[in-house]
């Protein structure tokens, strides 16, 4: 499949990691990947006071914003409201090619795992999941309770992608833009995009 046909759903929890989501979003406009993307009220809250960065509450707003600041092509990034029930992804008749949920709060975790769709997150990934498309979580917590354990667990066990924000250094990072850049690369190489993020193991320098 090519890339720009490759449609992918992005959501944004209310976990510690928005440089994480914010930088993967950058990464699969560039590449020409069309993007479905959506995030809670926390993870407003959460991107506020990590990156100084105000989400747009409205959808149109920040599918403006979005596309404006990463140069998206018109038609390439769309934006959807938290109980928007008639976008694509609500349906397994029109799911994206794959979900990632990062950063991934434990609650979301837990709201997956017990199959409740509370929002559109919830659904849209509870979609992926009947409709055994790729579903890739990056949460970011620690330690892990074993409840959250368990959770992740029963989802890898259903084949869901289970990605702790956890960045290498064998790649000698000089900055956390390059420690960012680790965990966003092996997302995407998970979901089949290119990049140039980071050197490979083994790869001549």
């Amino acid at each position: 499949m090519k890339l720009a046909q490759k449609t992918i759903t992005l959501a944004y929890t209310g976990a510690s990691g928005m440089p994480y989501g914010i930088r993967l979003l950058e990464m699969l406009l560039a590449e020409g990947v069309s993007v479905f993307l959506l995030y809670s009220q926390v993870a407003q809250i959460v991107a506020q006071q990590e990156m100084k960065l105000a989400l747009p509450s409205r959808a149109k707003e920040a599918e403006e914003f979005f596309s404006c600041h990463f140069n998206a092509k018109e038609g390439q990034l769309r934006v959807f409201g938290r109980e928007e029930w008639f976008a694509p992804i609500a349906s397994g008749s029109n799911p994206a090619d794959s979900m990632v949920i990062c950063p991934c709060t434990m609650g979301t975790v837990a709201e997956i795992a017990s199959g409740m769709s509370q929002k559109l997150i919830g659904r849209a990934a509870d979609v992926m999941l009947k409709e055994n498309r790729q579903l890739i979580l990056v949460p970011r917590e620690m330690p892990f309770s074993t409840t959250h354990l368990e959770n992740m667990l029963k989802l890898a066990r259903n084949g869901v992608v289970i990605m702790p924000a956890n960045p290498g250094f064998y790649h000698h990072p000089e900055n956390v833009q390059d420690m960012v850049d680790f965990v966003v690369a092996r997302i995407l190489d998970h979901l089949g995009v290119a990049h140039k993020l980071m050197p490979r193991w083994g790869a001549e320098s």
